[in-house]
């Protein structure tokens, strides 16, 4: 069973930054071809796709988040991260790690997540 846990989360000023990361663990035990990435989903929204890293460090970003949020891993000790710069009150959210099985070619829908980690809370005030 793949593991995923958040941290990073936290309350911060509009214009500011916040990084969250993603512990991993037993990935690869299920799949030798995946992407990771982090959702997020705001009171009474759906969840939404923000960013997605592939095996060969190709990535894909929601429109909104796109020249603000950075995602990366370190691979040796199997972290995700997401750089989030130039916050606004709409990231607001609970931001959520998740695994697909197979490389994506886009930021996947809700329903191609296989794993999702418990959720960080990032409130941007104005």
């Amino acid at each position: 069973q793949v593991q995923l846990v958040e941290s990073g989360g936290g309350s911060v000023q509009a214009g500011g930054s916040l990084r969250l990361s993603c512990a991993a663990s037993r990935i690869t035990y299920i799949y030798s071809l995946y992407c990771m990435g982090w959702f997020r989903q705001a009171p009474g929204k759906e969840r939404e796709g923000v960013a997605v890293l592939n095996r060969d460090g190709s990535t894909h970003f929601a429109d909104s988040v796109k020249g603000r949020f950075t995602i990366s891993q370190d691979n040796a000790k199997d972290i995700l991260y997401l750089e989030m710069n130039s916050l606004k009150p709409e990231d607001t959210a609970m931001y959520y790690c998740a695994v697909r099985g197979g490389n994506c070619f886009g930021v996947p829908p809700n329903g191609e997540i296989r794993y999702w980690g418990q959720g960080t809370q990032v409130t941007v005030s104005s």
